[in-house]
This record gives C-alpha cells, structure tokens and sequence, in this order.
C-alpha cells in the first residue's frame, strides 16, 4: 500500500468539493494529469477504478486518493446504485508517494527567514475510514459551505478540511506496519533534540534500542542519509539562523551548533550552503 508524505507546512489546502450517485452502467471519467488531488470517499456501492497500472476497488466505507501527476479511469461500470463525496484539493508544499523502497523528504531549511519546524503529515492512498460517520458528517458539511459567501466560510472549508485528512491518519496507525519508519523517525527526533551535544552511535543504540547499524539502514531508508549525515546538515540549518538572527562570533556559532571543530564547521558549512560562514551572514545583512 502507498503512503503519501506531505511536507507540511505549508499545510494541504482545500479546493471544492460535492457528491454524485452513480446508477447501473455509470462510470467514473477518465482523466489525465488534473493538476490536483482527487479524494473519493463511497458511501455506498463500490467504485472499480484504476490509476495507471494499479487498480482498486473502493467500497463503502472506504476511501480513494488519486494523484495529480498520474492518470486515472473507470475498470468497469459500475452494477449497483454507487453513492460518493469527492473532493479536490492541492499543495504548494513537497508531496512524494512512499513505497517500499521510496525515500522520505527531506525538509527543505532554505528559507533562514521562516525558521518553521516541518513535518510529515503521512496519508494512506487507499483504505477503510476509521470513523466513516464522522467522515461523511464532514463532506457534507464542507458541500453546504460551498452556497455560503462570507471569507470566514472559506476559512471553515480549510479547518474542515485539515480534520478530515487528519482523520485518516489517525495519529501514528498507519506507521505500525512500517517498523523502520518509526524506528528512523525517533532517531530523527533524538538528534535534533542534542545536536549541541557529541554524539555517538552507541548513545543513539542505547537511547532506541536498536543496533547501530539498523538505525542507520533505516534512517538511509526513510532519510537516505545516515544518522551522521542528518544531524551535520540539521547543524548547519541551525548555524545559518544564528549567521542571520544573532551577532555572535562565527567560531561561537560553530560550537553552539554542535561543531566540536572549527575547520570541520566551515567545511561542512560550505559544503552545503555554497558560502563560507562570513559571506553567507553578509549576504543577508545590510
């Protein structure tokens, strides 16, 4: 099963949304590359659909996300009464499908101005509804703002909207057949915590309970760099807010930033910035 990863923020936003029923012999348009995510939920019937090579049946009480890069149709019409809400919606943040030998995001720090912590909303591409009422209670409210005028009523539409998405997630459950998604994503969440602090492979073991060697396949797995390489380039984000934020002494950045050594920090820095600490500070300074 596909996992969609949304970097967030900025969050997933609502575009329109409304229901159909679908009779004996109806189908579902075929399209290409709509530019947004098409989110199908059936309330009753089934829907056989396929996008590209993968097909599916969505049944009542389940739910279909279909890409925005990627074409989708009807597998066949459909042969009873089929009922469903969709729902348009779109991203100006990075999205990327998770398969098992996909990669994570990475969160891109680029913008030293906007120093938001990011993270993975993950969302399921196909699946049962946790709560199906509560799902359908939603669609229907957010079909009755659609006639409503006022901004505020827009505003409704994208808090309606981010508690539907978040419904299904349901917190951390689709995380539980991936062990070494969970396993990367607390060692992720270890080093940020201490990257003032030396780090040791064998303090990372002890703090998850894993072998060294594992956490580092599954942070290459889920990342695609190692526990090293993470917390360097998560060093350098930190030290590039200080360059920009602070007056402090390049070498005091370099140590506040968790750099032991002076020469490594300026190497790294480079490496990954293109500037040498000095010329990136004045590159934003006046």
């Amino acid at each position: 099963m596909s996992i969609i990863q949304f970097m967030s923020p900025p969050m997933p936003h609502y575009i329109t949304c409304g229901e159909d029923t679908y009779y004996n012999g109806d189908s579902h348009a075929a399209r290409n590359k709509i530019g947004v995510f098409d989110f199908i939920l059936v309330t009753q019937g089934s829907l056989h659909m396929a996008e590209e090579e993968k097909n599916y049946e969505v049944q009542a009480g389940q739910y279909l996300l279909l890409l925005p890069d990627r074409s989708h149709r009807s597998l066949r019409a459909c042969k009873m009464t089929t009922h469903f809400f969709w729902l348009h919606f779109q991203t100006l943040g990075s999205w990327n499908e998770l398969s098992e030998h996909a990669s994570f995001i990475y969160p891109n720090q680029d913008d030293v101005y906007s120093p938001l912590e990011q993270f993975s909303c993950f969302i399921p591409q196909f699946g049962d509804l946790y709560t199906p009422e509560l799902s359908y209670s939603l669609m229907k409210q957010l079909n009755l703002l659609k006639a409503q005028p006022l901004s505020s009523d827009r505003w409704k539409q994208q808090v309606l909207f981010q508690e539907l998405l978040f419904k299904l997630t349901e917190g951390e459950r689709i995380l539980q057949n991936r062990p070494h998604i969970v396993i990367a994503e607390q060692a992720a969440s270890f080093l940020r915590e201490n990257y003032r602090s030396p780090i040791s492979y064998s303090q990372l073991a002890e703090r998850l309970h894993f072998h060294p060697n594992y956490i580092s396949l599954c942070m290459k797995r889920v990342y695609g760099c190692t526990p090293l390489e993470f917390i360097t380039r998560y060093r350098v984000d930190q030290a590039k807010l200080l360059l920009i934020h602070t007056n402090e002494q390049i070498g005091k950045i370099a140590e506040d930033s968790g750099f032991g050594s002076f020469p490594f920090f300026i190497r790294c820095f480079t490496k990954h910035t293109g500037f040498r600490p000095k010329a990136f500070r004045m590159n934003y300074r006046i």
